[in-house]
């Protein structure tokens, strides 16, 4: 998420809380006295290994080769899909992971690009490794109705310029984009939907509860790339794990009402403190579970339809 090149509105928000409330960004208190979490199984130990060679990368093509090297060891072609914006050029990896070439498609996508501080963990080294988790157990264990591809976007920190270039240059239209951006930690899976009847919502009500976890879902919430998907009227969701109390404040800083606590995410995000410090590897593997279940709810509902269940 990148809000001071992204949102007018949030750049005077975090202008004041920088002067109002803290002088510099500073780390959340918890850091202090709180170890980062030791992951309890095998899949919460793998994406943390991801996020961390993601993270541990030295510039932005850096990330890109780590990411494109781990979607080789699921042996599927990575396509390379270099653009060209007002800040250079810049490069989008696409690959395709599992299911019949007619079937509608269900493209998984997360940017792959940090700030120049910090490590850019949190933002968005965990949500591009939520992706390659998800494609590797969608690889193993397809859907049914839908094919699945991923994408991970170049430039979305200068203003969602990656995923803007894939829509304008006539990338294929997907029966549904799902986006990552932000899943770190917490209590609650953040959803962004625009419609509260989409299949969806219900599907990761149920699958979230199911982990342990509660979901927010709702029109209001970041700008990130899905924002480029609905422009163009193309079905798309996004989704970060946060914890629950955190949102309130998120939402008003993008209001222009600065709140009197920072959340934890903007203490991280654009900071030296976005750093592997903060990733706690169970909450994410839970949340990677209830979005698995809840995708596969969504893909059985469809029965085979053309479009896919719960778009609009």
């Amino acid at each position: 998420m990148t809000p001071s090149l992204r949102s007018a509105p949030f750049f005077i928000a975090a202008s004041l809380l920088v002067a109002c409330a803290h002088p510099a960004p500073q780390p959340p208190a918890a850091n202090a006295t709180v170890a980062a979490p030791v992951p309890a199984s095998a899949a919460a130990r793998d994406w943390l290994e991801d996020v961390d060679a993601i993270a541990a990368a030295a510039d932005n093509a850096g990330r890109r080769a780590e990411i494109a090297q781990r979607l080789a060891l699921l042996d599927v072609e990575v396509r390379t899909v270099a653009f060209q914006s007002d800040h250079g050029p810049g490069e989008n990896l696409l690959a395709d992971i599992a299911g019949n070439a007619d079937a509608p498609l269900l493209l998984l996508g997360a940017h792959s690009d940090r700030v120049g501080m910090g490590t850019g963990a949190t933002d968005n080294a965990s949500g591009s490794a939520v992706v390659l988790e998800l494609a590797e157990r969608f690889q193993a264990e397809p859907l049914q109705h839908h094919r699945v591809a991923v994408a991970f976007w170049d430039q979305e920190e200068l203003g969602l310029l990656g995923a803007h270039a894939f829509v304008q240059s006539g990338g294929q239209q997907p029966a549904q984009y799902v986006n990552f951006d932000v899943f770190g930690w917490g209590d609650t899976v953040w959803m962004m939907a625009p419609d509260p009847t989409h299949a969806l919502v219900a599907s990761t009500q149920a699958t979230a509860a199911d982990a342990g976890l509660k979901l927010s879902a709702g029109t209001q919430y970041p700008p990130t790339d899905h924002r480029a998907f609905l422009d163009a009227q193309w079905p798309a969701v996004s989704y970060s794990l946060v914890g629950g109390d955190e949102i309130d404040g998120i939402l008003g800083a993008y209001a222009g009402k600065p709140p009197a606590t920072m959340p934890k995410v903007m203490q991280v995000l654009h900071s030296e403190h976005d750093t592997m410090s903060q990733i706690d590897p169970n909450a994410a593997v839970r949340g990677i579970d209830a979005i698995e279940s809840a995708l596969r709810q969504w893909d059985a509902a469809a029965g085979g339809v053309g479009t896919a269940a719960g778009s609009h």
